[in-house]
């Protein structure tokens, strides 16, 4: 492939080897032939949080067509399944549609695949390794915790999710080895008794793939799902025509206004006999015109009255796990509540003091398990991560004001706390979301690493045309 960028005497240190940090890897290998070093603790490239996972009922939960590490070949994941060396699926992966829906495991393996080349070229180089501190006196020195050091002339910050933090409801439970922490740690579930009584805090993805792998695993117990709204993921809809409504031209200023474009849309997708998956698919494409057009204080409105229902809508449970959910619901052995935790008693058992959403009254539940399914703590991500405080305590970064993550400027550079970004700390992957809006699925996760690693190969040929002309 035709490089537009001479060789260049630079490092660029990408912190995390996940599937974002991977992207960027990988893209920026085929821009520049500066020295491209991954930090990530991990075996593999590619497989981060979301798709290390060896539990083969924790699926991607869209179809293997809309799965790509490259967006100019939409249909590269689905090519790679059907070779030789690709991992066999379980037996239900696929649907009478031609549809499949693959373990996570299988979609890392698949990112790992396409690196191994650049790696046994010498295009990247992976170093098995956590970043330990940070120092900047000249060029980044990122100190490892294998004892090493890389110095680097650019830094990409594609750190993992923050571990879901506990609320503080639960406080009374940390430590409590009733309570887990990290659902997708291996072995995590096979600890629950198949009678277990289990209340699961969170609504979302990562409930509903608790609820499939219990169901599997022949869980008879009562499962209580528990989120403030109560609204579960919704599944994927039948293929139709695309909406005619347009979010980009004249967009919403405000949280609410966005709403009742959205119902007026649906209401006239209805009347012409589409689903409002439509709605909310327009809403997703345009999403970062949409986010760019609302001030802030109407985007701190929109997460606060409006991310559930769009999460919700937004991120769809695959076939199999809406299925595993539904049979549980059907059983009456999976409840939905919309409510808080007021108190935690722990014992055997636990007891949980809960106020209900729309009344307000009180009652009390008792559980065995507690099982943590809040989402990434992305507004304690510096705290929770040793690169990050000492680049934050350098003034090199900061807090978005949303707490989604850090403050990035719209072409992907961190926000010191004084003066203007000087282009040498990048940010890919959802910590960057606060800028961009939509950042948490694979397609905007790998169009984000795309801009990633162009702005990074501009900064390589910006300097390197600096270091020509001296």
């Amino acid at each position: 492939m035709t490089k537009p960028y001479a060789k260049a005497p630079l490092t660029v240190a990408i912190i995390g080897g996940g599937l974002s940090g991977a992207a960027v890897a990988y893209h920026l290998a085929n821009l520049t032939d500066a020295d491209i070093v991954v930090i990530e603790p991990r075996a593999d490239l590619g497989r981060g949080v979301a798709y290390a996972t060896p539990d083969p009922d924790h699926r991607l939960n869209v179809p293997d067509h809309k799965m790509t590490l490259r967006s100019d070949r939409p249909d590269d994941f689905r090519a790679w399944l059907h070779q030789a060396d690709a991992p066999s699926l379980p037996a239900n992966s696929a649907r009478l549609s031609g549809e499949i829906y693959a373990p996570r495991a299988v979609f890392g393996a698949y990112v790992a695949a396409q690196l191994q080349p650049l790696q046994k070229q010498g295009r990247l180089r992976h170093v098995q390794a956590r970043v330990i501190t940070v120092s900047r006196p000249d060029r980044y020195r990122l100190g490892l915790s294998d004892g090493g050091q890389v110095t680097a002339d650019i830094v990409v910050l594609a750190a993992s999710h923050p571990n879901a933090g506990l609320p503080r409801e639960l406080a009374s439970l940390a430590g409590d080895p009733a309570l887990i922490t990290d659902p997708f740690a291996p072995g995590a579930l096979a600890e629950v008794a198949e009678d277990a009584r289990v209340l699961i805090v969170g609504n979302g993805l990562t409930s509903a793939d608790i609820v499939a792998s219990l169901y599997l695993r022949g869980h008879r117990g009562q499962i209580t799902a528990l989120s403030r709204h109560g609204l579960r993921s919704q599944p994927h809809g039948p293929n139709q025509p695309e909406t005619k409504a347009d979010f980009a031209k004249s967009p919403p200023r405000t949280a609410l206004a966005l709403l009742r474009r959205t119902r007026a849309a649906v209401a006239q997708d209805h009347a012409l006999g589409l689903t409002w998956h439509a709605v909310f698919d327009r809403l997703r494409a345009q999403g970062p015109v949409i986010w760019a057009a609302l001030p802030e204080p109407e985007r701190r409105r929109f997460l606060r009255h409006l991310r559930a229902l769009w999460d919700v809508h937004r991120f769809r449970i695959a076939p199999q796990t809406y299925d595993a959910n539904q049979q549980m619901q059907r059983q009456g052995r999976l409840v939905s509540l919309a409510a808080r935790i007021v108190t935690a008693t722990p014992g055997s058992p636990i007891k949980l003091g809960l106020q209900a959403r729309h009344n307000g009254t009180r009652f009390t539940i008792a559980v065995d398990r507690v099982i943590l399914a809040t989402g990434p703590a992305h507004g304690s991500v510096i705290a929770a991560n040793p690169a990050l405080s000492d680049l934050a305590a350098l003034g090199l970064l900061q807090p978005d004001p949303l707490g989604l993550g850090l403050l990035t400027a719209p072409n992907g550079q961190a926000v010191p706390v004084s003066g203007a970004p000087d282009g040498s700390l990048l940010v890919a992957g959802p910590l960057a979301r606060a800028a961009v809006g939509e950042l948490m699925g694979v397609p905007e996760v790998i169009t984000w690493a795309e801009h990633i690693a162009r702005e990074a190969a501009r900064q390589i040929n910006a300097r390197q045309g600096l270091v020509a002309a001296q």
